[in-house]
């Protein structure tokens, strides 16, 4: 049990540095009126990718930690970092515990209902940060930029964060089916049931 739990913290901190890469370096940036700017990254992928190999604590700790760590670096993001660190944490959760504590997919053999409960447990996950991250990014620019300022960026925000939920839906899903085989015949796939973290 130790072992494996050095294992996850090992492999969090992988997926921290993994979104991080994935947020800041591939990402596209989309400048907006009045200094601020969207993005449209995979970072989110990551976090997803990291829930269902690790469970929602660990995954979304490490999805978290990378991407605020990447807000923290941009002078334009880097108000943002303690939104990105919750929201981020949540996507890993809402997906660990769809996919472990309800589809239970690391003790499903059938590789058919393992890929349906992988692809409602990412789609969960972010359905989640397409709704609240456009929502506390507009209060939070309500309550500091001012209502013009707010409306203005509420759609861009929208429309990129529903482009990312959709791309990282379809990578981490493609990822995550691809990996379990090489995992299990390496003796590196975690089996996660109610006993462990979502």
């Amino acid at each position: 049990m130790k072992n494996q739990t050095a294992q996850k913290i090992a492999l969090t901190g992988l997926m921290a540095a993994l979104s991080y890469v994935v947020f800041t370096f591939l990402q596209i940036k989309v400048p907006l009126p009045g200094g601020d700017a969207t993005s449209i990254h995979l970072g989110n992928a990551v976090c997803v990718l990291g829930a269902l190999l690790l469970g929602g604590f660990y995954g979304g700790l490490g999805g978290a930690i990378g991407m605020a760590i990447g807000d923290l670096l941009d002078p334009v993001y880097v108000v943002y970092a303690p939104k990105t660190l919750l929201l981020k944490f949540c996507i890993g959760i809402i997906t660990g515990l769809i996919a472990h504590r309800i589809g239970r997919i690391t003790l499903e053999t059938d590789r058919k209902k393992v890929a349906v409960w992988v692809t409602i447990a990412a789609a969960g996950g972010l359905l989640f940060n397409v709704i609240f991250d456009p929502l506390i990014g507009y209060l939070y620019k309500l309550a500091i930029l001012g209502k013009p300022a707010a409306e203005l960026t509420l759609a861009w925000n929208v429309a990129s964060t529903s482009i990312n939920a959709i791309t990282s839906a379809i990578v981490s899903v493609l990822i995550y089916m691809a990996l379990c085989p090489a995992l299990k015949k390496a003796g590196l796939f975690f089996i996660i049931d109610r006993k462990h973290r979502p």
